[in-house]
């Protein structure tokens, strides 16, 4: 399969509003309406202490797009309800769902299992479209630049969010909070039979990518309701301790808001016995055990030794914003039955491991791509 060229094809094809048949692939992909229902006023204590976004009229809990959006599934075609899904969850700063098409069609054609792609909360299409309108956001780039000198990266994809955890870096806790909480809502009705595509107890794994796996993590790690008790997870390019991670990148933050939550999150973060409004003890473990490796050290490695037959992680060797040893850093001694680490022949970066412009043979990407992907695919079969 040329990947690249799919790609291109599923881009035009793909839409969050209507169904759509893949022909060549024997699949559907279903829109569905997402609404938040589960937790609502706990959502809104912990983001209606949060300041007002200076570029934005709306505070983070009035966020409608976040409330309510359209997330899809890829599932094979006319087959009755499944007993299985899988949950794909993306990486940070994403405001499309481009490159994820294909491993997504790759996914559900191998494993003949529903595929969700959900994004996390103020992600894709949960932000309002003046924060990826060129026009509208110059200024805050203009802005950014002013209050920051120096800062290294400021862009038009990133300032949103860039200038978002600058401002209150604990955002950066919240929609993480929330995007839990929303999967957890969807994964209830999902193993009770309410949703369209799926039997009462289904089980739901996951393949997750770069910050989607630390959600993913932190999920398997606190276990709301026992839900995901049995749940498989794939890695890729992800699962790595959060002090170890550098999402200094262009399309990701800028040094400054990157600098700004590490320091936040390694210290005031950590050194706060109340962090507001979230009644989960186990979620806040959770998230505080993935920051630093001596946090909670030994009930995080015992999760992964217990765990470990149920997790399986790829990374990559040039990968510079989650870094193999921070993944090791997460997983203790049993990463080494957990984690493999591989390269591919040809130049990539961890935002795009399967660069669609490259001057490498198309041959080598997609063959790379099958490499990684059918190992997913055995693994969540």
């Amino acid at each position: 399969m040329n990947i690249l060229l799919r790609t291109l094809q599923l881009e035009n094809l793909f839409s969050l509003e209507r169904k759509t048949e893949l022909k060549d692939s024997g699949l559907e992909i279903h829109p569905f309406q997402f609404e938040t229902s589960f937790n609502v006023n706990e959502i809104k204590n912990i983001q209606e202490n949060l300041p007002l976004w200076e570029f934005s009229k709306t505070a983070d809990e009035y966020t409608n797009e976040n409330k309510v959006f359209n997330y899809t599934v890829f599932a094979p075609s006319g087959k009755e309800k499944s007993r299985e899904a899988i949950l794909l969850l993306h990486g940070l700063n994403e405001r499309s769902w481009k490159k994820y098409l294909v491993w997504a069609e790759y996914l559900a054609q191998t494993t003949r299992k529903p595929v969700i792609l959900f994004p996390l909360a103020f992600h894709i299409n949960r932000t309002p479209l003046s924060w990826i309108n060129p026009r509208m956001i110059r200024p805050w780039v203009d802005q950014r630049n002013r209050e920051c000198p120096g800062v290294e990266n400021s862009t038009f994809v990133n300032v949103a969010l860039s200038s978002r955890l600058s401002q209150e870096p604990l955002r950066f806790y919240t929609s993480g909070v929330e995007t839990i909480s929303n999967l957890q809502q969807l994964t209830k009705e999902i193993k009770s039979g309410k949703h369209p595509l799926f039997k009462e107890d289904t089980s739901v794994d996951l393949f997750a990518y770069s910050i989607g796996a630390l959600i993913s993590e932190i999920l398997l790690l606190a276990n709301p309701e026992k839900l995901f008790s049995d749940s498989r997870l794939f890695m890729f390019c992800g699962g790595s301790i959060f002090c170890a991670m550098n999402a200094n990148a262009r399309d990701i933050l800028d040094s400054a808001a990157n600098e700004q939550i590490h320091h936040y999150y390694s210290n005031d973060f950590l050194k706060n016995p109340a962090i507001p409004g979230w009644n989960i003890d186990s979620l806040k473990k959770a998230f505080k055990a993935m920051i630093h490796p001596q946090v909670f050290q030994e009930y995080r490695e015992k999760f992964f030794q217990q765990a470990g037959n149920r997790i399986r992680a790829i990374a990559l060797k040039g990968d510079t914003v989650i870094p193999t040893q921070g993944i090791i850093a997460a997983m203790g001694k049993i990463s080494s039955k957990i984690m493999e680490e591989w390269d591919f022949p040809f130049p990539y970066s961890h935002q795009w491991p399967f660069p669609l412009n490259s001057k490498a043979p198309e041959n080598l990407i997609s063959e790379n791509f099958e490499r990684v992907f059918s190992r997913a695919a055995y693994f969540l079969g």
